[in-house]
């Protein structure tokens, strides 16, 4: 089997090598690190490492990342005179590790999985042990990690609809690398169930819970002062704020027609856009051109560009790592690639904000947390955009309900804090 794979994971990524790279080219930022990807480190960043104990954590992109900081965070009380490596796949995870890990951490790019990439990589960090975090689950590696005796961790586990059938599937190639994890930390009942159904040992999955209702902080206003990049546009702070987080391909124009209708009745409604993927800004330029609506780039702000108060009434925010900030200047905020794109995003951050939110019908990769805020009546889930934007008037019109559902939004978050302790437990107990 193992022979199998490896004839065939370099055709596939010969065939999908031209979108990979034109991806990282359109992200922008890949020379740097770009030797990661096939196990070449730079002396620099092993040297710290020299001699110690390491704790080697992947986080597969942005989500993830916040997930590895929090881990870290808690796990270095735990294991003093350890050193923590947190790899990633995408670039703009590299920029929000740079943003939110200890300065002692040290950064890599995760090893494209051929045999001698991760053999090269595993013997550059020399790792005690490694931890998946969600379900990143590459064979090379886990098969490696196997053979040296290396311990390997599922943390913040999930099985998606989607991948869960998949893996059914590949059984024959996947049964045994499930079974090979020495802790598992799933992050409900559901997924310890498929985990165990997927072969891992029952005794080592645990429900741990979410980790991401631990790694949502406060942003720092000093840092990104969203309020008062509104006023630069001549949004005042009584003005209604719609802000669509972390929107995908087809979500940008429909938002932005709503927000035309809304204005009739009510006038000074501003709205801002936080694409998921900012190398989308050419497209999305294009598409809010042809609704008519007026809009600014946050890159013009930061470029100190004058703008007359009431000019605009849209900011499209063409840069990384904000969304929080502005999440905190939303009177009404909605959850992206929920309306044209399955999956959706992460209803967390603005309930932690205690923020009315809305979100459609796909939020497939976060179903059980989605399901608790509607349950807890602290979000909206609507059908289809007509119910968007209905949703939008009723809440916009009543602060009494924004008020209501923001409140039991923030006790959702609360109540399931902890996971990121109870996530260290499992890790130190199985592995150490």
């Amino acid at each position: 089997m193992r022979l199998l794979y490896n004839l065939l994971f370099p055709v596939f990524f010969l065939v999908s090598a031209p979108y990979y790279f034109w991806k990282m080219w359109r992200r922008g930022g890949w020379r740097g690190g770009f030797g990661e990807r096939f196990g070449r480190i730079e002396a620099g960043k092993l040297q710290p490492l020299a001699g110690a104990k390491v704790l080697w954590l992947h986080a597969v992109s942005v989500g993830e990342v916040g997930v590895c900081a929090q881990l870290v965070a808690t796990l270095k009380p735990r294991l003093p005179g350890w050193k923590f490596v947190v790899s990633t796949t995408t670039t703009t995870g590299m920029g929000e590790m740079e943003k939110k890990l200890p300065a002692d951490v040290t950064r890599i790019y995760y090893p494209v999985d051929f045999p001698w990439a991760v053999r090269r990589t595993l013997r550059a960090l020399h790792p005690t042990a490694l931890v998946l975090v969600e379900a990143e689950l590459w064979p090379n590696l886990l098969w490696q990690a196997q053979a040296a005796g290396l311990p390997v961790c599922l943390a913040n586990a999930r099985i998606s609809d989607r991948s869960f059938p998949r893996y059914r599937r590949a059984a024959f190639l996947f049964r045994d690398l499930f079974q090979s994890f020495a802790g598992v930390g799933a992050q409900n009942q559901p997924d310890a169930a498929r985990l165990a159904e997927l072969g891992c040992r029952a005794g080592a999955v645990l429900v741990t819970g979410n980790v991401k209702f631990d790694a949502v902080k406060p942003p720092d206003p000093v840092k990104v002062n969203a309020p008062a990049l509104l006023r630069q546009l001549g949004v005042a702070e009584d003005v209604p704020v719609l802000v669509a987080g972390s929107t995908h391909a087809g979500e940008e124009v429909l938002l932005a027609r709503m927000v035309l209708r809304l204005r009739e009745r009510f006038p000074s409604l501003f709205l801002v856009l936080v694409p998921r993927h900012f190398e989308r800004t050419k497209a999305v330029v294009e598409e809010l051109r042809s609704t008519g609506i007026r809009f600014a780039l946050r890159t013009e702000l930061a470029e100190g560009k004058p703008f007359t108060p009431g000019a605009v009434d849209c900011l499209l925010v063409n840069t990384t790592g904000e969304l929080m900030s502005f999440y905190t200047r939303a009177t009404v905020a909605f959850v992206g690639k929920s309306l044209t794109a399955k999956g959706g995003q992460n209803p967390i951050e603005p309930g932690a904000l205690g923020k009315a939110m809305v979100f459609g019908p796909h939020m497939e990769n976060f179903r059980p947390i989605a399901a608790d805020f509607v349950a807890s009546d602290g979000a909206v889930q609507v059908s289809d955009a007509p119910a968007l934007e209905a949703a939008f008037a009723t809440l916009l019109a009543d602060s009494a309900r924004r008020e209501q559902l923001g409140a039991n939004a923030l006790r959702v978050v609360q109540r399931n804090q902890g996971a990121a302790e109870r996530t260290a437990e499992m890790i130190t107990a199985r592995v150490f």
